[in-house]
């Protein structure tokens, strides 16, 4: 009887300091490998190379047009070559606010499939505290040194994954 006690008031204890360990995810890992933020990276990694050819492309032409024109100095009035100038300014210009808008667009894109991933995370990471008793959970980048055994990231990403399959990005 006296064994039963023992062994029922060490698990009990043993519960307790479970409880009051901190443990660590790393959200960073789960944000670059879990399956919604690998496919949501893997569109907008597409989506901005995509982009930034075409850009090129653009650019290029404009290079040509340029070429031209410094050519045809000489051969044509200079209200004509002012024109053409001004006109060149004018695509230049339009191709930097497309590479802008470009740029931002893919930024809102990634902060909206981060802000989705942790919203889909924090129910997940609420559920496994309360199963597990855990109090409190850190960041893993704001750790000097820890106990691998109490990093927890693989569990939560196995979660993560069988219920978030992949994010809308539009």
């Amino acid at each position: 009887m006296k064994k039963i006690l023992f062994i029922c008031l060490f698990l009990i204890n043993a519960k307790l300091l479970y409880a009051d360990t901190p443990h660590f995810i790393d959200f960073k890992y789960i944000l670059n490998e879990s399956n919604a933020g690998k496919g949501a990276q893997n569109t907008l990694k597409t989506k901005l190379e995509n982009g930034l050819k075409s850009l090129k492309e653009k650019e290029q032409k404009i290079q040509k047009d340029e070429q031209k024109i410094i050519q045809q100095k000489k051969l044509i009035s200079a209200e004509e070559y002012k024109k053409k100038v001004t006109e060149l300014r004018k695509q230049v210009s339009s191709l930097q606010k497309e590479r802008n808008s470009l740029l931002d667009t893919i930024a809102k894109q990634r902060s909206k499939a981060r802000n989705e991933l942790l919203k889909n995370l924090n129910p997940i990471l609420e559920n496994y505290m309360k199963e597990k008793n855990i109090r409190i959970v850190l960041d893993k980048k704001s750790i000097l040194l820890a106990d691998e055994n109490l990093n927890i990231t693989n569990d939560i990403m196995k979660v993560l994954n069988q219920k978030l399959k992949s994010i809308k990005l539009n």
